[in-house]
């Protein structure tokens, strides 16, 4: 009977019997916890959020609901990069939207106002860092430009390549990685699957945007020691 009810919950959500029913072989042959899946009722979800439920056979949600959140950019996961810490991949992302000093040309204009400086959103976590970037975004719209700067270097941002920023990005989620074990445990965890954000993203989001994909890279490497 409970077998029936949930059969009965999960094709309500779904829509996707079939989809339903090779998930359900899947999860009985395979070592993964199966609460990954869990589905979340409609009226419940955040307006950007894909339920776990959505998940195709052989793919996984990457949702902040469980322990999958930890892959998330917006995790508390402290990690050091180049000698300098960050609590989270997304405080170091926003981060580099802000004005490195004073005499950053970003921090020039006077009709551009910086509510923080670079050094108090690299310590920032979650919608707190996605907050201030996109304070971040909207003065780098003002300000017409496209590119962010690390260690005085400027890099190109939104760019359809796996150019500075992209590499940028993948030794930080390595980082993240390599200093936080529960990280490359729950990674680890998620071998043979295909893992997808739990959140919208536009079709032709930049490879640096795609961490779901980075992550499978981190994961093939690791494997491969």
């Amino acid at each position: 009977m409970t077998f029936l009810i949930s059969l009965i919950t999960l094709l309500i959500f779904t829509n996707q019997p079939h989809t339903f029913a090779n998930q359900l072989k899947t999860l009985d042959n395979q070592p993964y916890p199966k609460h990954w899946w869990t589905p979340v009722e409609k009226s419940q979800l955040h307006s950007w959020e894909i339920p776990p439920q959505s998940a195709k056979p052989g793919e996984v949600i990457l949702s902040k609901r469980n322990e999958l959140g930890i892959l998330s950019n917006f995790a508390e996961t402290p990690f050091t990069l180049d000698g300098v810490a960050y609590q989270s991949i997304e405080g170091f992302w926003q981060m580099m939207k802000y004005p490195e000093n004073s005499k950053d040309e970003r921090a020039l204009s006077k009709d551009i106002h910086w509510p923080m400086n670079r050094q108090q959103v690299s310590q920032l976590i979650a919608f707190d860092a996605k907050k201030a970037g996109d304070i971040g975004t909207k003065n780098m719209e003002r300000l017409k430009i496209n590119w962010v700067t690390y260690r005085n270097k400027k890099i190109s941002y939104r760019v359809p390549k796996k150019g500075a920023h992209y590499q940028l990005i993948l030794r930080a989620m390595e980082a993240k990685m390599n200093q936080n074990p529960k990280v490359k445990q729950v990674l680890l965890q998620t071998k043979g699957l295909k893992l997808k954000p739990d959140h919208h993203t536009p079709p032709d989001s930049p490879p640096a945007w795609r961490y779901y994909d980075i992550w499978m890279i981190l994961r093939d490497k690791l494997q491969e020691k």
